[in-house]
């Protein structure tokens, strides 16, 4: 009788240690799967590697804004935007005499002569995507000195700002449709090898500073090439330097359900001297969507 229980005891316990190796087996499958898929969620829309100036990718933003130093300039003027050797490169220019600028900010105030000059390209009315992932790898020629103003990021194609080209393009920053996502800025004001990621998150007005700004800063040496990205996870948006997360917009990511366009500028945000130029070199830009 002893014998009996202790056979059937000993039979139980293989059977549910066989039962578990079937579960985990089973569950490491399901979990290997889910991250094949994951590996194969990805699908790229839209790759500029900079071979040429493509215009049905980019064209040039002459804009006034942040009350910057420098006059944005099209066509490539004073070298401050140059592709060569498969990257673009945007710079700022010290022209050593002051020049006359064609900026106006949105209210139409004109931008004072400036002895700057800078380069500013965008993908709106070209290349435009609701949430999917951007990306962009890219290095600045300098860090930490002070002016320097840098930044690759995303706008609501609806901003109302220049170039107003199409009818529905009347929508005030940061309003939705006018939506701002900042992918990669530094301020060399304050600080040196570190990058601001993050959302600016509308309060439900515009002009009048009903905004928050839900960025943060990381360390990384700017001037190495690093890509740097978000994408939409859910409702959350997730920033990635070199494919490995750093930050993270919990909740965030519905409040841009539109159309966006891509920026690349590099602006001189104070007064502080600067020598000959700075250069923003980009080695490609792409966005994927979710398959």
């Amino acid at each position: 009788m002893k014998s009996s229980i202790v056979r059937k005891g000993v039979y139980m316990l293989v059977l549910i240690s066989t039962i578990g190796c079937k579960e985990q087996t089973e569950n490491t499958e399901e979990k290997n799967q889910d991250m094949a898929q994951e590996t194969k969620i990805w699908e790229t829309d839209f790759i500029d590697e900079f071979e040429n100036f493509n215009s049905e990718n980019w064209q040039d933003q002459r804009i006034w804004v942040n009350n910057e130093k420098q006059t944005y300039v099209p066509n490539g003027k004073y070298e401050t935007r140059e592709v060569s050797n498969g990257t673009l490169k945007l710079k700022v220019v010290d022209l050593g005499e002051p020049i006359e600028s064609d900026n106006l900010d949105k209210h139409g105030a004109k931008h004072p002569a400036t002895p700057y000059a800078a380069g500013r390209i965008c993908s709106k009315n070209k290349k435009e995507f609701i949430k999917g992932k951007w990306t962009a790898r890219l290095r600045i020629s300098d860090q930490g000195v002070a002016g320097m103003f840098p930044a690759w990021w995303i706008l609501g194609a609806q901003n109302n700002e220049a170039p107003v080209q199409e009818k529905d393009e009347n929508v005030c920053w940061p309003l939705t449709g006018s939506g701002e996502i900042d992918i990669f800025e530094h301020h060399g004001d304050y600080m040196d090898k570190a990058f601001t990621t993050g959302a600016i998150v509308s309060l439900g007005e515009c002009d009048k500073g009903d905004w928050e700004s839900k960025r943060r800063n990381f360390p990384a040496d700017l001037t190495e090439f690093h890509t740097y990205s978000v994408e939409w996870e859910g409702s959350d948006l997730v920033y990635r330097l070199d494919d490995k997360e750093v930050y993270r917009n919990e909740g965030e990511g519905d409040k841009y359900p539109e159309p966006m366009f891509a920026i690349l500028n590099f602006a001189k945000i104070s007064d502080a001297p600067m020598t000959e130029q700075w250069v923003m070199e980009v080695d490609w830009v792409k966005h994927e969507r979710r398959l």
